[in-house]
């Protein structure tokens, strides 16, 4: 017998049994697994005391363990009503989250805290209740504090990490995985910071942690998958694939893996492969949002509309594109029924140029007798509220009465479009007003002098936040043979970056006036006043093309799916001329070609108009 069942004993014996005494026998019975006894101890001292809080938190201790949470509760609610101490309030809270009261019980679990302020358990505790509550931020607040409290707390470390990865904090979630590698370091923890590394552009780190990772367990599919992507990423193929291959030997069904494999081989050109992968990975996972894009976007490619368009639609279940489901109540409009007399809704789900692409079919909405809301971002709404069959064009932040909607890209699919059929390429946007078009006639005569010679506006670049970025942006130095020509160029590059800043500072003969162009009915007159547009892959191409205006589009080895393969115009934009990557990565060849054509149109249009260019 230990000391506290003596002094319980020794209390009965003398027959001046106490609440205190009475809770002190029941707790060392409930410890002893007697909880009929412990429960009757409970009984007395509350018949002795009806308000004893340590009597009323032991019966909702007992109850609690009986699976009867609700008595518990209200057993243990009234013992914190007698006296609010941090014990009480704890098994209140546990109770609470037991009942998957999440909300009641984190409420409780933070008035224990200011309680118990330096308990670095219960911070923890909280902060991972907080986590499951998406009340992340203040969750990582607390993980934080946990560790600040307990340096060597390795639950919080790797909860921390792991937290803050999922919020995208990517060097404090490294921070954290480094406290927890050197408490215990595991597989899946270097495979997690090793995630975080990549994303910071920390590749040979990265790596070195997958390869740790797969020396401590060689099984695990998805570090050899994360692996494979980082040397895809590096351009190292062969490692790619073997890495995805190795994967696949573990989990042949890993639909993740065969898509990313897909992926790969369409990055190559190798379009059978990838169609045959994504196959595989469909028969894995029939309704995998993520393979049926891909799927969509070889469809497409490839020509195959009538698919592609409908496949495409998998694309709202795709986190990682960015879309954002309106919630609309109102019916999605996709063809499949009459909208005369009604009021429809077309708004822009993806890129500016996107928007300005697909913008062709508001025409035909109108046309079937709807009136046409346009919802477009603020730099194209002047432009495309000037397009046939806009009845109102509006930002995101007012949106008025309709009746039905319908996002800009999923129109193609709404109007059944084929490869023959694209509406409107020989161009759909108004001209420019001519106060406009006069305004920078007069900015470029300002500073060139007399307009005699052949203008040519510039894109080397698009946005750096686009995912494709790498593979469709080019340095403006990669144009240094192009600008040797006897034309006059005009920079359209809105948001040049740092090193092109650089290089266009050396080069005066590049007029820049970009500065003066507030949004993209600006862009469209200047475009007026020249007589060709060179771009990359951005939105400026899109804007020369739907106005009609002569432009050359710098396609990359791997192209977006809308200038389909080996050819070099596009059904989309009759005044577009495609000028394509043979081998990946390959510019230099590509502004080879551009230079031999530009020299040639050059000399052509001076034998056609010998007097303009002698003026």
């Amino acid at each position: 017998m230990n000391r506290r069942e003596r002094r319980a004993a020794a209390a009965k014996q003398s027959g001046k049994a106490t609440p205190a005494a009475l809770c002190q026998a029941g707790f060392v019975h409930f410890q002893s697994g007697r909880i009929a006894d412990a429960e009757l101890c409970c009984q007395q001292a509350l018949t002795l005391d009806e308000h004893h809080p340590d009597a009323l938190h032991l019966l909702g201790v007992l109850c609690f363990h009986a699976g009867q949470p609700d008595a518990a509760a209200e057993w243990i609610g009234r013992a914190v009503q007698q006296a609010p101490k941090a014990e009480y309030i704890l098994s209140l809270a546990t109770v609470l989250e037991r009942q998957g009261r999440l909300e009641d019980a984190q409420q409780h679990f933070s008035q224990a805290l200011a309680l118990k302020a330096e308990d670095a358990g219960l911070w923890n505790h909280i902060g991972n209740l907080l986590w499951q509550l998406g009340r992340k931020d203040e969750a990582a607040q607390h993980l934080q504090q946990a560790l600040t409290l307990n340096p060597r707390y390795w639950e919080a470390a790797h909860n921390g990490g792991m937290l803050l990865l999922e919020l995208g904090r990517h060097a404090e979630a490294v921070a954290c995985f480094d406290v927890a590698e050197k408490l215990n370091p595991s597989a899946a923890l270097y495979q997690m910071r090793a995630v975080c590394l990549s994303e910071l552009n920390r590749f040979e780190e990265a790596q070195a942690d997958y390869e740790k990772s797969i020396a401590l367990d060689p099984d695990l599919a998805e570090t050899h998958n994360n692996l494979g992507l980082l040397h895809w990423r590096s351009g190292r193929l062969e490692q790619a694939f073997a890495c995805f291959d190795r994967a696949l030997g573990l989990r042949p069904d890993f639909h993740a893996v065969l898509n990313n494999k897909a992926v790969v081989l369409l990055h190559l050109q190798l379009l059978d492969e990838a169609f045959a992968t994504l196959q595989k990975s469909l028969a894995a996972a029939p309704a995998d949002a993520q393979t049926l894009f891909y799927l969509a976007t070889l469809q497409l490619l490839t020509g195959d509309f009538e698919r592609g368009w409908l496949a495409r639609e998998a694309r709202w279940r795709l986190p990682s594109v960015g879309l954002v489901d309106r919630g609309f109540s109102q019916a999605l409009w996709r063809g499949d029924q009459p909208i005369a007399g009604k009021t429809i809704l077309l708004y822009s789900d993806e890129g500016l140029g996107d928007a300005i692409q697909f913008a062709r079919y508001v025409p035909m909405v109108a046309a079937l007798g709807a009136r046409v809301i346009l919802e477009v971002e603020p730099p194209i709404q002047p432009l495309l509220g000037s397009v046939k069959g806009v009845a109102e064009c509006i930002g995101r932040s007012s949106t008025p009465a309709f009746d039905l909607h319908c996002p800009l890209g999923t129109l193609p699919l709404a109007f059944g479009t084929r490869l023959d059929t694209i509406p409107f390429a020989q161009g759909y946007l108004p001209p420019p007003s001519a106060t406009r078009v006069q305004a920078w006639q007069d900015r470029l005569q300002a500073r060139l002098g007399p307009l005699n010679r052949f203008r040519v506006g510039l894109v080397w670049a698009g946005n750096p936040d686009h995912k494709n970025d790498h593979n469709r942006s080019m340095a403006l130095r990669t144009l240094t043979p192009l600008l040797d020509c006897d034309v006059q160029f005009v920079s359209l590059q809105k948001g040049v970056r740092d090193h092109d800043r650089v290089f266009l500072n050396q080069r005066p003969d590049i007029v820049d006036l970009t500065e003066q162009l507030t949004d993209f009915s600006d862009t469209a007159a200047l475009i007026s006043c020249l007589d060709l547009v060179i771009s990359v892959d951005t939105s400026v191409a899109h804007l020369a093309g739907a106005s009609g205006a002569p432009v050359w589009t710098l396609v990359p080895f791997n192209p977006d799916w809308r200038w389909l393969l080996e050819r070099d115009d596009s059904p989309w934009y009759q005044s577009m001329r495609l000028f394509r990557q043979r081998e990946r990565g390959d510019w230099a060849s590509v502004v080879d070609r551009v230079r031999v054509e530009l020299d040639s149109l050059r000399s052509a249009r001076r034998q056609d108009q010998p007097s303009l260019l002698s003026a």
